[in-house]
Order: C-alpha cells, then structure tokens, then sequence
C-alpha cells in the first residue's frame, strides 16, 4: 500500500481482535482489510457479534488489535503513544454514541462548545460555532437547555452538533439512532448527509438499522469478524 493510500481518513491491513473467554478464543475481528476515503458516508451493519463495535473501537484507537495495522487520518495507531492518539482524536475525530454521552450539568450549548474548549478556541469563537451549529441541527432557541430539558433526538442532535462542531476530518457513530423514533431517525440522518455534503466530513456509522443503511452511499455488512461484503448504493 502507497503512503498516499495511508493518508485516507481509515485504513486497515489484516486486522484480527481476539479475545479470551475461558477457554475459548473469540475471534470478534479475523482478519479486515478495509480503506474509507475522505469525504464518505459509510454504514457498518451486521448482527450482534459481527465485528462492528469492535473495528469502529480499533480504527478509534479505543481497542488494540491483536495483530495488523490501523492508520487513522494518515498515522499508524500501533506507533503512537496514548497522549498522541487522545491529540489525534481530539482534534480530528468526532464521536456520536448510542447512549448520547451529554454532560447533564452543561446547557446545550455548553456540551457543543466542550470539544472546542479542551482544543483551545476562544470563549468568543466557540460560543459563535456552537451557536450556528445548534440552529443548523434545528436547535435554535434550545441552547440554554440542558439535557434532561430535551427529547431523546434532540439529545442525540445535540451530540452530533458537539461531533462536528470542532470540525473533524471524520466522524464515527456507534448505533446513532438506536433509542430514536424512525421519523427522528430519518431527520437525524438526512441533517448528517448534509454535513458530509457541505463540510466534506467522513461519517462511519455503526448499525443495525434499516433506516441508517439506506442513507448511507456505502454499505459494508460483517459477518463473524469478517467483511462479508462492500457496495456503493445509489
């Protein structure tokens, strides 16, 4: 592989994740190969057990794989310390989580605007992003609130407006709409197919939902630790 081909926001070459369990080795990756270009917008999908998780985690640096290599927006994780991969993710990569992940003593605004804080931005700049960004994701008016004041979608809008309000290259998304209605759902992921269109961020979805599978323009499946196969949709 050319160190051009590196620099794709993911790259995996023969990653395996095993795992003991007793005396049984659980082999939840057994060997992917994988390459997403900038600007996609990938779903993962696959039954419980096929691998999903744990490759989004491996990409992440979240987990370390048993053997192979991942690069993440052009760096070999295998060869970077732990205070340079949190930089890396810190400043390049966003994170949508099933479970939400807000701050429940913070505003709206606040959870957007903490990404932002820990990069160093200005009070000034970064209360203007979270501002833009929460009326993009239709949350203008909503910014004081704070999460138990909100539904569960506008929790999740705001965790995705958290994601991108730092301006990542990419942006990984472990089951987004999982505790969601499918008409929230379907806003959800149509407001994150304008963000990968206009802003030009990678978006890696996590998923077993139909509705999330259909938005996305590439739709890898996995079965048993393996990609089972990989295709574009028009």
């Amino acid at each position: 592989m050319s160190e051009v081909q590196k620099q794709a926001p993911i790259v995996c070459e023969s990653v395996k994740r095993f795992y003991q369990q007793g005396d049984v080795t659980v082999k939840a990756l057994a060997g992917v190969t994988l390459t997403i270009e900038s600007g996609e917008f990938v779903s993962l999908s696959g039954p419980s057990g096929s691998g999903k998780t744990t490759l989004l985690n491996c990409v992440a640096g979240l987990d370390i794989p048993t053997s192979g290599e991942v690069y993440l927006i052009g760096n070999r994780v295998s060869q970077m310390s732990k205070s340079q991969l949190a930089d890396l993710r810190l400043r390049s990569v966003g994170f949508v989580f099933q479970s939400y992940n807000l701050v429940p003593v913070l505003s709206a605004q606040e959870n957007v605007e903490f990404v932002m804080e820990l990069q160093g931005i200005s009070r000034t700049e970064r209360a203007e992003r979270a501002r833009a960004i929460l009326q993009e994701v239709g949350l203008a008016g909503m910014e004081h609130r704070r999460p138990a004041e909100l539904s569960g979608g506008q929790q999740q809008r705001v965790a995705v407006a958290r994601a991108v309000a730092s301006r990542p290259q990419l942006v990984l998304a472990d089951e987004p709409t999982a505790n969601l209605d499918s008409k929230t759902s379907g806003a959800l992921m149509d407001m994150m197919r304008e963000m990968n269109a206009e802003h030009g961020i990678t978006f890696v979805f996590s998923t077993h939902d139909k509705l999330v599978m259909s938005r996305a323009r590439r739709l890898i499946k996995m079965h048993d630790g393996l990609i089972e196969s990989d295709e574009i949709q028009s």
